[in-house]
């Protein structure tokens, strides 16, 4: 029985080691949300709120995430039973509109102190089936088409398994020709455009079918299923939705319309694992992969990822980079790293989240504090 008497919220600032740069934004500062959540029995679990600083991914930001948990979704969890984390969801849902990251940070945190109760990894709380996950990584704009190339190359010499690389436009088709010749036609080559063309680039967008990418992500407005539809007819590459599928229902409309053949399951995006589970679902019966995209976490939120793409259906490689990729000391001991594979090992050896969190560390970068619940509300 699940029963949080407790939440604790703390704002951390996290330096990364350059900035990271996409077709809405740069950032070169992770202003990050964590929750500790308390059981009755004092078990406790964490959980991180992906939410950017600015509404540049989705409409949320930390700071309304931060207001939402505290006003409206904390009082929906603490003090009540639920005789499993996948009721969580429905109870967050219920008349609560939007707020789905603020959402995934309360129920993936449920999760977790559920997985801890049970004495068992997240990922086999979740279904999890496999031991370790292939790892992508995931590579900013760059001034020019050989500086993307160079980083692209490191990246495949340390052992990644699929490149992403960012593009808008004016930085896109030399770029993305630059890389496939650096790389050779076998590598595993995608874009993420994050929204940024429009219908009317349909034309020049098609250009990038000739370098044989696995895919083309999210290259229309977060909102547009139809026009996806229309752009996928136009394209050979298949198109992954990420920004459009916040919930189980978009993932059907997608299937039904042909607006993509990928889909990024983020669960920060969809409202949590029970969310992500059902997408996952729908997509496996659907012959629609899936994989699991990053948000710049933490290592906290980098472990609820890991134990997600152990389900069978994340047959493509994530979003789940090594700590060392964007932190020089990370907030969990011990980091993520990944091995000569390009693999991530799932952590199956003790219960939760399968890393600890570095306490002294996440006081020392803790910028703000505030507790909800049976002890006192407090904030620092």
């Amino acid at each position: 029985m699940l029963n949080i008497q407790r939440i604790a919220l703390r704002e951390i600032r996290l330096p990364l080691k350059e900035p990271f740069r996409i077709s809405s934004g740069v950032l070169s500062e992770r202003r990050i949300c964590l929750l500790e959540l308390t059981d009755a029995d004092g078990t406790t679990g964490w959980s991180e709120c992906v939410a950017f600083e600015q509404p540049m991914y989705s409409a949320e930001t930390i700071d309304t995430a931060w207001l939402a948990i505290r006003e409206w979704l904390a009082p929906r969890v603490i003090g009540h039973a639920f005789e499993h984390p996948s009721a969580v969801f429905a109870a967050l849902s219920r008349n609560i509109c939007g707020h789905n990251m603020a959402k995934a940070a309360v129920e993936m945190g449920c999760w977790e102190v559920g997985a801890r109760q049970r004495k068992l990894p997240l990922s086999r709380m979740l279904g999890g089936t496999r031991d370790r996950v292939p790892t992508g990584i995931s590579i900013g704009i760059q001034a020019t088409p050989a500086a993307l190339a160079e980083r692209a190359k490191a990246a495949y010499d340390q052992g990644y398994g699929k490149i992403k690389v960012k593009i808008q436009p004016g930085a896109d088709v030399a770029f993305v020709a630059a890389v496939r010749e650096t790389l050779g036609s076998k590598v595993h080559l995608m874009a993420d455009a994050n929204s940024a063309y429009t219908l009317a680039d349909a034309d020049h967008l098609a250009k990038l079918d000739a370098f044989g990418l696995i895919m083309i992500e999210q290259p229309l407005g977060r909102d547009d299923l139809v026009r996806h539809a229309a752009l996928q007819r136009r394209l050979s590459t298949p198109i992954c939705l990420d920004e459009s599928i916040t919930g189980v229902d978009q993932a059907e409309d997608m299937i039904a319309l042909g607006s993509g053949r990928i889909v990024n399951i983020k669960p920060g995006r969809v409202g949590g694992f029970a969310s992500s589970k059902a997408i996952h679902d729908v997509c496996e019966r659907a012959g629609i992969p899936v994989w699991c995209g990053g948000m710049l976490e933490s290592g906290i939120g980098r472990a609820h990822n890991v134990a997600l793409a152990s389900l069978p259906n994340f047959s493509l490689p994530g979003d789940l980079s090594p700590s060392a990729r964007y932190w020089e000391q990370d907030i969990v001991t011990p980091e993520w790293t990944m091995d000569v594979d390009g693999m991530v090992q799932v952590p199956l050896d003790g219960p939760g989240i399968g890393v600890t969190v570095d306490l002294d560390r996440v006081d020392g970068l803790t910028v703000r504090r505030e507790v909800i619940g049976s002890a006192k509300m407090a904030t620092v």
